[in-house]
């Protein structure tokens, strides 16, 4: 009888970003697990590798979830969608930090038949998801502005926390980006519980409010903003700054022209507005859900999204993973990559695997079949590094 001990398992952290439209990151890091843990060792025996899985987000869509997997408790909330109906969003909790999320209160996915409406979507539900965060009574509340479906400014986030837009007549606007510039006065208090709050704004834009690399002009098209609907928003952001300057708000022209007060359709300036501090999507959420610690804990990593391309060399999740890793072998997993192996190394990269390499149908509009190529791709990693 063979007694000999079976070899140490290899130790593999799995931390990707969601697959945009087609898998959540926690989808992704079970769907490689499973290809993963069906590796055998070279006596056939099971077990060869052992999966820790980390779910990442970089302030976009599935950051609430990505720190509920991390030990966060999920709280929901409803709140009005982008185009007023009423939506269930999320928040997650810890006891110190809540973590609040665009996507799941705005966003995109929340447009009724997935019409976009560049001029009458609104922020107001991030703002009441906001307000029930504080409710919690954190210390801090983390803004993740990535997925915004809104051009509005913020305004219908600050009209959800204490501001009131009124029009020639007195009467109160809803915020939107068509009301911006309909806007004559502002009333405004500061918000209910943000006393002693830190906000800390999870982005990686750096785009002004205003002007040519402004939000209308940059995010506006994929809002669904054509030229008329951009020269539109473009004139009422700037009648918002002038009103909230006219409202005693005196900096307000400056934070308009700050990096990353474009973010989120202008969100990012209504945050620093309630004195919001930026900080990097992606290395805060790192940090948040404990890369560090985990990825010291093993011998692989592995992360990925949807497209490795050029802005995932701009500092995107996957490359701030490679640049933590400490020198460890990072692996890539992707729906499809656009840059050649020859680049791999300016990431770190010691391999990159697509989807697009095991087929030729468009996985991004097929979860099943995306989580079917993940499970074989795990399976071919497995093989390549036992």
């Amino acid at each position: 009888m063979d007694h000999a001990t079976a070899p140490v398992p290899l130790r593999v952290l799995i931390a990707p970003d969601k697959f945009k439209g087609s898998l959540t990151a926690a989808e992704v890091a079970d769907a490689l697990a499973a290809g993963l843990r069906s590796a055998t060792d070279t006596a056939g025996r099971p077990g060869a590798v052992r999966c820790d899985l980390l779910p990442l987000a970089d302030g976009g869509d599935g950051s609430v979830d990505a720190a509920v997997t991390s030990g966060f408790a999920r709280h929901s909330v409803t709140v009005a969608g982008p185009t007023g109906r009423p939506v269930q969003a999320d928040v997650a909790f810890d006891g110190a930090t809540a973590v609040v999320e665009v996507a799941n209160t705005c966003g995109f996915a929340l447009l009724p038949d997935g019409k976009l409406d560049p001029l009458n979507a609104s922020s107001r539900g991030f703002g009441e998801a906001v307000l029930f965060a504080l409710g919690l009574k954190p210390a801090r509340v983390v803004l993740a502005l990535g997925g915004s479906s809104s051009t509005d400014g913020g305004m219908g986030m600050l009209s959800a926390v204490g501001y009131r837009f009124l029009d020639a007549a007195g009467h109160e606007l809803n915020g939107t980006g068509e009301a911006l510039g309909r806007i004559r006065s502002i009333e405004w208090t500061s918000p209910p519980g943000l006393a002693g709050v830190e906000l800390v704004m999870a982005s990686d834009v750096h785009n002004p409010l205003l002007g040519r690399q402004g939000a209308p002009a940059v995010f506006g098209p994929q809002k669904g903003a054509g030229p008329r609907e951009i020269a539109v928003l473009e004139d009422g952001l700037k009648c918002f700054v002038d009103k909230l300057s006219e409202a005693g708000i005196a900096d307000a022209g400056k934070l308009a022209e700050s990096a990353g007060a474009g973010s989120a359709g202008g969100l990012g300036f209504a945050c620093l507005l309630l004195a919001a501090t930026q900080v990097s999507g992606a290395d805060y959420f790192l940090d948040l859900l404990d890369f560090n610690t985990r990825k010291d804990g093993c011998d692989v990593v592995i992360t990925g999204e949807g497209s490795i391309d050029e802005q995932t060399l701009a500092g995107k999740l996957p490359a701030a993973v490679a640049q933590r890793s400490g020198g460890k072998p990072v692996i890539a997993v992707a729906g499809r990559s656009l840059l050649p192996e020859e680049r791999w190394a300016e990431m770190s990269l010691s391999r990159v695997y697509t989807l697009a390499e095991y087929t030729d149908r468009d996985s991004a509009r097929d979860p099943g079949l995306s989580a079917a190529l993940l499970r074989r791709i795990g399976q071919d990693i497995a093989a390549d590094i036992l």
